[in-house]
């Protein structure tokens, strides 16, 4: 079995699993949106290997198009750590974390969550109850040196907001990728 292959086979699974988070949309057309857009098994095989457990969250019925989301019950553990995006990084004059939320996702070929998504993940499970994910920051705000990142505490899903530069052990980011 190639390595795809048992992506494909866990990711199925995975999605069996958990047929509330995608009521209504079948695996025969997951499989189909896959494998007629390769590049992405990459992306979620990098969401998969850091940790993520992607599965799919969405579907356009117009389009066709699966939306894939990190389902883990907290933040990804090979994403933490990390300050936002590379300004931030290159601001830190000590103590600088491995790398940052912005530039990593966008290596890996995903996308961090907006609020609204990540609401709207929160509607299908309890998330980041321990840990807190970095999500896209206005521009506005980032201009000022801010950034924003989101967790579930006391049954709400809250927003706050932190210097970009900043970095914990518990805070990363979750990603999402449309096929």
């Amino acid at each position: 079995m190639t390595a795809d292959q048992a992506l494909l086979q866990e990711l199925q699974a995975r999605f069996e699993r958990n047929m509330a988070r995608h009521r209504g949309v079948a695996w025969a057309d997951v499989a189909a949106r896959l494998d007629a857009a390769p590049a992405a098994l990459t992306a979620l095989r990098a969401m998969e290997d850091s940790g993520g457990e992607p599965d799919v969250v969405g579907h356009d019925e117009g389009t066709g198009r699966i939306v894939f989301c990190d389902c883990a019950a907290e933040t990804p553990a090979g994403r933490r750590s990390l300050c936002y995006d590379g300004a931030a990084l290159a601001a830190r004059k000590e103590a600088k974390p491995s790398g940052n939320a912005v530039d990593m996702a966008k290596a890996m070929g995903i996308e961090l969550l907006t609020e609204e998504q990540y609401r709207a993940l929160q509607q299908l499970g309890d998330f980041d109850l321990k840990t807190s994910s970095w999500i896209v920051t206005p521009p506005d705000i980032r201009k000022q040196g801010g950034a924003l990142f989101c967790d579930r505490r006391y049954g709400r899903v809250f927003t706050y907001h932190n210097g970009a530069q900043s970095y914990y052990a518990v805070r990363g980011f979750r990603g999402a990728l449309t096929v």
